[in-house]
């Protein structure tokens, strides 16, 4: 199973006149970047969500929003004043020396953290079970969503597989031609500057066999399609977290490319080469979007 780094979850409950909503977000990144925006009084626990998250989203740059509201519109937080009151003046004090519009600022000073404060110092034990709650039931359609996602791209990147696959079995029919079209170049220098008096034929057969075999690609063609299959058998395996594992592969399909296409010898096999890391770049695009 497949799943994609990008993620969406939410989840609503009501708890004793409140409203507690849960909401989890995630876009690519190499790493773990878990961000939360939670009520001031739940920042005891704060240990515990990013923990949690961690553990169970494992890669992504991943935004946690907790709301809690009251259901009859008091919402039971109060407006830390002097702190108010410090912003507004450092914030009006700066635009008016820098002639910057100070446009909506009340808004942008109530969305700084602390300003918003609730009354109580800790969340209750029964509360915060619906806070866990809520989570649990976030995480299960965030995954969902990962699952969805990430079942489209393994489509995708089996398509883009089996066609470098195909590619690779045209280039049989153009690497023997490449074989008696070398021979024949060879024999037709040899002809220019010496006399067929002079050419020891065996030593001369001896020499095109060994350069051929310099630019032979079969052992390339073995490894491409070995790796090709590994590529494959991990996108079928169980774990959750397989995007490093299939970018490493994809890293080692792209040096036997690579090697293909310096022996090639060939405009032919050169196009399909080309068109081969075409693909592979396309799959790496997708492998970036994968947990």
């Amino acid at each position: 199973m497949l799943h994609s780094m990008t993620g969406y979850g939410r989840s609503v409950l009501q708890f004793q006149g409140k409203t507690i909503a849960v909401e989890i977000r995630s876009l690519n990144s190499k790493y773990t970047d878990v961000r939360l925006k939670i009520p001031q009084n739940y920042k005891e626990k704060e240990h515990i969500l990013r923990k949690e998250i961690i553990e169970q989203l494992e890669r992504g740059k991943i935004d946690l929003i907790i709301e809690v509201t009251s259901l009859n519109g008091e919402e039971g937080y109060g407006l830390n004043r002097s702190l108010f009151k410090t912003y507004y003046k450092e914030l009006t004090s700066i635009a008016t020396e820098l002639s910057i519009p100070t446009g909506d600022i009340m808004s942008a000073i109530l969305r700084i953290p602390n300003v918003v404060v609730s009354p109580e110092g800790t969340v209750q034990e029964e509360e915060w079970e619906n806070v866990q709650l809520a989570l649990k039931n976030a995480i299960k359609e965030f995954m969902s969503f990962r699952r969805s996602e990430g079942n489209a791209l393994k489509q995708e990147l089996v398509q883009r597989i089996q066609k470098i696959i195909v590619l690779l079995d045209e280039v049989l029919p153009h690497e023997k031609d490449r074989f008696n079209s070398i021979r024949l170049k060879l024999q037709q220098r040899l002809d220019e500057f010496m006399s067929k008096e002079e050419v020891d034929k065996n030593r001369f057969e001896q020499e095109v066999l060994f350069y051929l075999e310099k630019i032979d690609l079969t052992e390339e063609k073995v490894r491409l399609i070995q790796h090709c299959n590994y590529f494959i058998e991990e996108l079928e395996h169980k774990s959750m977290s397989k995007g490093r594992k299939l970018g490493f592969i994809s890293q080692e399909l792209g040096r036997e490319m690579n090697t293909m296409g310096a022996k090639a010898y060939s405009h032919e096999i050169q196009r399909i080469v080309v068109t081969m890391k075409d693909e592979l770049e396309k799959i790496k695009e997708q492998l970036a979007n994968i947990v």
